[in-house]
């Protein structure tokens, strides 16, 4: 993902939220509606959510150190994971509470074009932030669905944004719906039930997003078009015959570690294989430019060997070793 096109979404976004978050609360001061107050919550945390990305991309600019020798590119998952425990916590669980309350203490709505005002403003300003969020979007997911695009995209900026501003006009939809209906039966248990309907919207997206960055904190391999490209890329058929195992990790949305063992000619020289190993680097730098840290190890290919698979316990994660004598 282009990194200006993640930060125009997000920009875009909050400048969207934090204007419709102040429209919201006055429209919650003049009619009580709580509706208003939880949907202004909800803008206000949208709010939040977007800086948390902006100041995650910009912590994953540093160099790398001796301590963090990999760099900081897994800041931005680090971020987009806090966005939606904001999303849970401040958005949905408050929208479940307020829409709890004013179901069982409902009042009549006072001043009802106050918050009718504010919510098609909203619905035109949130159009306009999702509009950008897709734009942006299509410039990369190419031929997937959307569904797909977000479970794969290794850059967390356009789905968190893609997903919240869609959340956000459903519940401005159901915004408007509960007040309506309270405008109509005059019963304001109706705004209550809205206001519940946002909560539980905001808490659905929060597990989403939290599935998702999750896994690209656990750390997540290549796509499978990536992984063909440097697979291809290593064998010249010459000099490296085959990849006898490959890794790939990314250590942030634009870089991406490879790991492979190679198999070389059992007669080539040590000057032979070095000169293989640099020019597989450049071949797989050119096909995958994200592929920034290699290590590429040369062994000599073996069909016995190789029958006999993977061996667990040298796998991350596989069964630990007994000690000895057990």
């Amino acid at each position: 993902m282009s990194a200006s096109g993640g930060t125009r979404a997000i920009v875009a976004a909050l400048g969207a939220n934090l204007a419709i978050a102040a429209s919201k609360f006055v429209a919650f001061a003049f009619s009580g509606s709580s509706s208003m107050l939880a949907e202004g919550v909800h803008s206000l945390a949208d709010s939040g959510n977007q800086f948390l990305l902006l100041v995650g991309g910009k912590k994953a600019q540093r160099q790398a150190t001796p301590q963090h020798p990999f760099g900081y590119g897994r800041e931005r998952f680090i971020y987009a994971f806090l966005v939606s425990i904001v999303l849970f916590s401040i958005g949905g669980m408050f929208a479940i509470y307020e829409g709890y309350e004013k179901i069982r203490h409902p009042h009549q709505l006072e001043h009802w074009y106050w918050p009718v005002g504010v919510l098609v403003f909203a619905i035109i300003a949130e159009g306009f932030s999702f509009r950008t969020a897709i734009k942006e979007s299509n410039e990369l997911r190419g031929k997937l669905s959307w569904k797909e695009f977000i479970r794969r995209a290794k850059a967390p900026e356009l789905p968190v944004v893609l997903l919240e501003d869609f959340g956000a006009l459903i519940g401005l939809v159901l915004a408007l719906g509960g007040v309506g209906l309270a405008l109509l039966t005059g019963d304001g248990v109706w705004d209550g039930i809205g206001t519940l309907c946002i909560g539980v919207l905001l808490v659905l997206i929060a597990l989403v997003l939290a599935a998702e960055t999750k896994s690209l904190l656990l750390g997540e391999a290549a796509g499978v078009e990536d992984v063909k490209k440097i697979e291809a890329a290593i064998v010249d058929g010459h000099a490296v015959t085959r990849v006898i195992h490959m890794r790939t990790l990314h250590l942030g949305p634009e870089e991406l570690l490879v790991a492979a063992k190679i198999a070389v000619e059992h007669d080539d020289t040590a000057t032979e294989v070095a000169k293989a190993i640099d020019a597989a680097e450049a071949r797989i730098r050119a096909a995958v430019p994200i592929a920034r840290v290699i290590y590429l190890e040369p062994d000599i290919y073996s069909e016995a060997e190789a029958a006999k698979g993977p061996d667990p316990e040298a796998t991350p994660g596989g069964p630990t070793p007994h000690p000895a004598g057990h």
